[in-house]
């Protein structure tokens, strides 16, 4: 069985593959400050739930984009897996082309992405992942990662709105009954919700223009993927375990 993570600055997403499917997913909230005792305590319950004895893993694969946590997750995988962790990089081999400026500097959550969007659904095709960043992934038509968008996410864009300005509020992020609100709240939702609609669509047209490929297929995935797509016709499937099908497809690429 493959143990897959995707830590992220705002979430960790663990996966439980059996070889035939997701067994389990999972997202915990990411702290930096954590110990890999800690972190081990974390995968010892999910395991649990998934009725899983440790020793059933036999590998596991990460996607790290907080360098915090690389040495913390890796001593938890030495230590708690007996498992030498594949840690998703431009440098393993990926099966795509990266035609990027700096391929370094691609994060891991994004070349997994890219390349369950090449195994998965072909190409050309667009992946935007709704994380703490909204990041838009393309893959062109010859199946290399091009690059994308990277855009602050709903949840930051929101909390920014509320911290400096001393009279707004939490509210919940969903669209309010009319696009004109008639309260603050109301008001607060719609600036946000159908602000950030209007940016995913502008913004899915203007790569679907330079990629000239108007029938792209476009994977949304992460939190609010759901939320967003019955409001973006443009989005064309839901995929919530787009990254962590990269990180099996990686971790089989490059272990066999």
């Amino acid at each position: 069985m493959l143990l897959a993570f995707d830590i992220g600055n705002t979430n960790i997403h663990l996966g439980l593959w059996d070889g035939g499917g997701w067994r389990l997913s999972w997202r915990a909230r990411t702290v930096t400050g954590k110990t890999a005792d800690e972190y081990a305590v974390l995968v010892r319950n999910f395991l649990a739930v998934a009725q899983v004895e440790l020793g059933a893993i036999s590998a596991a694969c990460m996607s790290c984009v907080v360098p915090a946590l690389t040495p913390t997750f890796q001593e938890l995988a030495r230590r708690d897996l007996q498992l030498e962790p594949l840690f998703v990089s431009s440098h393993i081999e990926l099966g795509i082309d990266i035609a990027i400026d700096s391929p370094e500097q691609a994060g891991a959550d994004r070349l997994c992405n890219a390349v369950a969007l090449a195994q998965l659904h072909g190409a050309p095709a667009v992946s935007v992942d709704f994380g703490t960043s909204t990041n838009f992934d393309v893959l062109s038509g010859g199946r290399a990662y091009i690059g994308g968008v990277i855009a602050p996410g709903i949840r930051l864009a929101h909390d920014a709105l509320v911290s400096r300005a001393a009279q707004l509020h939490k509210v919940d992020l969903l669209p309010p009954p009319e696009p004109i609100g008639t309260n603050t709240v109301h008001a607060m939702q719609s600036g946000i919700f159908w602000g950030y609609v209007g940016m995913i669509d502008a913004l899915l047209s203007r790569i679907l223009t330079q990629l000239n490929a108007p029938s792209a297929h476009v994977v949304a995935t992460g939190g609010l993927a759901k939320l967003f797509m019955q409001h973006i016709p443009r989005i064309n499937t839901i995929a919530p375990e787009l990254t962590l099908d990269g990180l099996r497809l990686l971790y089989g690429l490059n272990r066999g």
